[in-house]
Protein backbone atom coordinates (compact mmCIF):
# COMPACT_ATOMS: atom_id res chain seq x y z
CA UNK A 1 0.00 0.00 0.00
CA UNK A 2 1.14 3.44 -0.87
CA UNK A 3 1.14 5.90 1.73
CA UNK A 4 -0.52 8.34 -0.96
CA UNK A 5 -1.45 8.18 -4.71
CA UNK A 6 1.30 8.92 -6.60
CA UNK A 7 1.75 12.79 -7.35
CA UNK A 8 1.81 13.05 -11.03
CA UNK A 9 2.79 16.64 -11.06
CA UNK A 10 6.19 15.39 -9.26
CA UNK A 11 6.91 12.29 -10.87
CA UNK A 12 5.43 9.57 -12.69
CA UNK A 13 5.08 6.68 -11.47
CA UNK A 14 5.85 5.54 -7.68
CA UNK A 15 9.23 4.09 -8.50
CA UNK A 16 10.49 7.56 -9.35
CA UNK A 17 9.36 9.01 -5.78
CA UNK A 18 12.62 7.97 -3.99
CA UNK A 19 14.97 9.78 -6.42
CA UNK A 20 12.49 13.23 -6.30
CA UNK A 21 12.23 12.90 -2.74
CA UNK A 22 15.86 12.40 -2.13
CA UNK A 23 16.39 15.43 -4.04
CA UNK A 24 13.90 17.84 -2.98
CA UNK A 25 15.26 17.05 0.85
CA UNK A 26 18.71 17.47 -0.51
CA UNK A 27 17.99 21.15 -1.90
CA UNK A 28 16.03 22.34 1.07
CA UNK A 29 18.29 20.38 3.57
CA UNK A 30 19.77 23.71 4.99
CA UNK A 31 16.89 25.42 5.53
CA UNK A 32 14.56 22.48 7.03
CA UNK A 33 15.62 22.98 10.62
CA UNK A 34 14.77 27.01 10.91
CA UNK A 35 11.57 26.14 9.18
CA UNK A 36 10.59 23.82 10.64
CA UNK A 37 11.12 25.55 14.27
CA UNK A 38 9.17 28.63 13.58
CA UNK A 39 6.59 26.70 11.41
CA UNK A 40 5.32 24.60 14.83
CA UNK A 41 6.33 27.73 16.87
CA UNK A 42 9.52 26.75 18.85
CA UNK A 43 7.30 23.87 19.85
CA UNK A 44 8.87 20.86 18.36
CA UNK A 45 12.22 19.63 20.91
CA UNK A 46 9.97 20.08 23.59
CA UNK A 47 7.35 17.59 22.49
CA UNK A 48 9.56 15.28 21.14
CA UNK A 49 11.15 14.74 23.92
CA UNK A 50 8.18 14.27 26.10
CA UNK A 51 6.59 12.35 23.44
CA UNK A 52 9.46 9.79 23.54
CA UNK A 53 9.72 9.45 27.72
CA UNK A 54 5.91 8.80 27.11
CA UNK A 55 6.47 6.12 25.02
CA UNK A 56 8.98 4.46 27.39
CA UNK A 57 12.45 5.30 25.94
CA UNK A 58 15.19 4.67 28.56
CA UNK A 59 18.87 4.63 29.06
CA UNK A 60 20.28 1.42 28.33
CA UNK A 61 18.13 1.32 25.05
CA UNK A 62 19.42 0.60 21.97
CA UNK A 63 17.47 3.05 18.84
CA UNK A 64 17.20 2.98 15.05
CA UNK A 65 15.80 6.46 14.08
CA UNK A 66 14.57 6.10 9.96
CA UNK A 67 13.68 9.00 8.00
CA UNK A 68 16.13 10.99 10.56
CA UNK A 69 16.41 14.12 8.75
CA UNK A 70 18.29 16.51 10.00
CA UNK A 71 18.28 14.66 13.17
CA UNK A 72 15.66 16.64 15.04
CA UNK A 73 14.30 13.23 17.15
CA UNK A 74 17.66 11.90 17.29
CA UNK A 75 18.62 14.88 19.52
CA UNK A 76 15.75 14.23 21.85
CA UNK A 77 16.05 10.97 22.18
CA UNK A 78 20.21 11.60 23.23
CA UNK A 79 18.87 13.61 25.51
CA UNK A 80 16.91 10.85 27.71
CA UNK A 81 19.27 8.03 27.06
CA UNK A 82 22.32 10.36 28.33
CA UNK A 83 24.77 9.11 24.85
CA UNK A 84 24.13 9.42 20.96
CA UNK A 85 26.27 5.73 21.06
CA UNK A 86 23.51 3.72 20.96
CA UNK A 87 21.69 5.66 18.55
CA UNK A 88 21.80 4.32 14.72
CA UNK A 89 20.21 7.10 11.97
CA UNK A 90 18.86 6.39 8.40
CA UNK A 91 18.13 8.71 5.96
CA UNK A 92 18.18 8.24 2.05
CA UNK A 93 18.97 11.74 1.69
CA UNK A 94 22.82 12.59 1.62
CA UNK A 95 22.09 16.21 2.63
CA UNK A 96 19.42 15.71 5.52
CA UNK A 97 22.10 13.21 6.93
CA UNK A 98 25.36 16.03 6.69
CA UNK A 99 23.10 18.24 8.60
CA UNK A 100 22.24 15.48 11.46
CA UNK A 101 26.05 14.68 11.50
CA UNK A 102 26.88 17.45 13.05
CA UNK A 103 24.41 17.94 15.66
CA UNK A 104 24.90 14.35 17.43
CA UNK A 105 27.78 11.40 17.83
CA UNK A 106 25.34 8.63 16.62
CA UNK A 107 25.86 6.18 13.99
CA UNK A 108 24.80 7.34 10.57
CA UNK A 109 23.79 5.22 7.19
CA UNK A 110 22.42 6.09 3.85
CA UNK A 111 18.79 4.16 3.29
CA UNK A 112 16.16 3.33 3.28
CA UNK A 113 13.23 2.08 5.40
CA UNK A 114 11.62 -0.41 3.08
CA UNK A 115 15.15 -2.28 3.19
CA UNK A 116 17.40 -1.50 6.35
CA UNK A 117 20.59 -2.57 6.27
CA UNK A 118 20.47 -4.22 9.12
CA UNK A 119 20.30 -7.67 11.27
CA UNK A 120 16.84 -9.46 12.85
CA UNK A 121 16.65 -8.27 16.45
CA UNK A 122 18.77 -5.28 16.52
CA UNK A 123 16.96 -2.59 17.96
CA UNK A 124 15.06 -2.40 21.52
CA UNK A 125 13.03 1.20 20.05
CA UNK A 126 12.33 2.45 16.70
CA UNK A 127 10.98 5.81 15.80
CA UNK A 128 10.03 7.49 12.80
CA UNK A 129 9.39 11.24 12.54
CA UNK A 130 7.27 12.89 10.22
CA UNK A 131 8.34 10.82 7.31
CA UNK A 132 6.06 8.12 6.66
CA UNK A 133 4.46 9.99 3.69
CA UNK A 134 7.44 9.48 1.65
CA UNK A 135 8.07 5.45 1.78
CA UNK A 136 6.59 3.61 -1.28
CA UNK A 137 5.31 0.61 0.50
CA UNK A 138 4.05 0.78 3.94
CA UNK A 139 3.94 -3.06 3.87
CA UNK A 140 7.59 -3.40 3.37
CA UNK A 141 8.18 -0.66 5.89
CA UNK A 142 6.33 -2.16 8.42
CA UNK A 143 7.43 -5.67 7.94
CA UNK A 144 11.62 -4.30 8.31
CA UNK A 145 10.40 -2.30 11.68
CA UNK A 146 9.27 -5.48 12.65
CA UNK A 147 12.04 -7.20 11.65
CA UNK A 148 15.24 -5.48 13.58
CA UNK A 149 13.18 -4.88 16.36
CA UNK A 150 14.04 -7.07 19.23
CA UNK A 151 11.49 -9.21 20.84
CA UNK A 152 9.49 -6.77 22.91
CA UNK A 153 10.83 -3.74 21.42
CA UNK A 154 8.93 -0.81 21.04
CA UNK A 155 8.13 0.97 17.68
CA UNK A 156 7.01 5.02 17.18
CA UNK A 157 5.71 7.06 14.69
CA UNK A 158 5.21 10.51 14.58
CA UNK A 159 3.22 12.19 11.99
CA UNK A 160 0.90 15.23 11.15
CA UNK A 161 -2.69 14.45 10.51
CA UNK A 162 -5.50 16.26 8.17
CA UNK A 163 -8.01 17.04 10.72
CA UNK A 164 -11.37 14.71 10.01
CA UNK A 165 -13.90 18.57 10.96
CA UNK A 166 -14.31 20.80 8.47
CA UNK A 167 -13.46 23.85 10.50
CA UNK A 168 -10.19 22.04 11.46
CA UNK A 169 -9.77 21.11 8.17
CA UNK A 170 -9.99 24.66 6.76
CA UNK A 171 -7.52 25.96 9.05
CA UNK A 172 -5.03 23.06 8.42
CA UNK A 173 -5.68 23.88 4.62
CA UNK A 174 -5.27 27.27 5.00
CA UNK A 175 -1.74 27.26 7.12
CA UNK A 176 0.09 24.35 5.59
CA UNK A 177 -1.13 25.28 1.90
CA UNK A 178 -0.93 28.85 1.44
CA UNK A 179 1.00 30.31 4.55
CA UNK A 180 3.71 27.80 5.24
CA UNK A 181 5.00 27.72 1.98
CA UNK A 182 4.75 31.77 1.46
CA UNK A 183 6.50 32.15 4.83
CA UNK A 184 8.80 29.94 4.08
CA UNK A 185 9.86 31.31 0.87
CA UNK A 186 9.88 34.79 1.90
CA UNK A 187 11.88 34.16 5.33
CA UNK A 188 14.35 31.86 3.81
CA UNK A 189 14.37 33.54 0.20
CA UNK A 190 14.66 30.51 -1.29
CA UNK A 191 12.42 28.75 -4.07
CA UNK A 192 13.69 24.83 -3.06
CA UNK A 193 12.57 25.24 0.83
CA UNK A 194 9.28 26.41 -0.40
CA UNK A 195 8.95 23.43 -2.64
CA UNK A 196 9.75 21.12 0.45
CA UNK A 197 7.35 22.93 2.39
CA UNK A 198 4.25 22.82 -0.98
CA UNK A 199 5.35 19.33 -1.11
CA UNK A 200 5.32 18.56 2.45
CA UNK A 201 1.16 20.01 2.37
CA UNK A 202 0.55 17.65 -1.03
CA UNK A 203 1.52 14.79 0.61
CA UNK A 204 -0.36 15.13 3.85
CA UNK A 205 -3.64 16.15 2.04
CA UNK A 206 -3.13 12.70 0.04
CA UNK A 207 -2.49 10.90 2.88
CA UNK A 208 -4.13 7.35 3.68
CA UNK A 209 -6.34 7.66 6.49
CA UNK A 210 -4.97 6.64 10.31
CA UNK A 211 -7.31 3.60 10.35
CA UNK A 212 -4.83 1.57 6.69
CA UNK A 213 -1.91 2.83 8.78
CA UNK A 214 -3.19 1.15 11.79
CA UNK A 215 -4.62 -2.19 9.83
CA UNK A 216 -0.38 -2.18 8.16
CA UNK A 217 0.85 -1.96 11.34
CA UNK A 218 -1.10 -5.05 12.46
CA UNK A 219 -0.85 -6.65 9.34
CA UNK A 220 3.12 -7.17 9.66
CA UNK A 221 3.10 -9.23 13.04
CA UNK A 222 3.45 -6.01 15.66
CA UNK A 223 0.71 -6.10 18.53
CA UNK A 224 -0.36 -3.49 20.99
CA UNK A 225 -0.93 -0.99 17.66
CA UNK A 226 -2.38 2.26 18.83
CA UNK A 227 -3.04 5.53 17.68
CA UNK A 228 -2.61 8.78 19.92
CA UNK A 229 -3.68 11.85 19.05
CA UNK A 230 -2.44 15.38 20.15
CA UNK A 231 -4.75 18.32 19.62
CA UNK A 232 -6.23 16.80 16.78
CA UNK A 233 -3.37 17.25 14.86
CA UNK A 234 -0.40 15.27 16.05
CA UNK A 235 -0.86 11.40 15.70
CA UNK A 236 1.56 8.70 17.69
CA UNK A 237 1.64 5.35 16.07
CA UNK A 238 2.89 2.86 18.24
CA UNK A 239 3.52 -1.07 18.68
CA UNK A 240 5.35 -3.68 20.13
CA UNK A 241 6.63 -6.62 18.42
CA UNK A 242 6.00 -10.02 20.06
CA UNK A 243 8.11 -10.91 23.00
CA UNK A 244 10.00 -14.29 22.58
CA UNK A 245 7.74 -17.25 24.12
CA UNK A 246 8.87 -18.42 27.49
Amino acid sequence: MLPHPTLATHYATPEAKPEFVNQLFNRGAEHYDAVVDWGFLRSGAAYRHWTLQQHGLRPGHHLLDVACGTGLVAVAAAKILGTAEHITCLDPSAGMLGIARTKLAATFVLGRAEALPFADHSFDFLTMGYALRHVTSLEDTFREYQRVLKPGGKLLILEITKPAGRVGGFFFRLYFRHLYPFLTRLFTRSTDARDMMRYYWETMDACVPPAAVLAALAAAGLTAVKRNVVLGLFSEYSALKPALSP
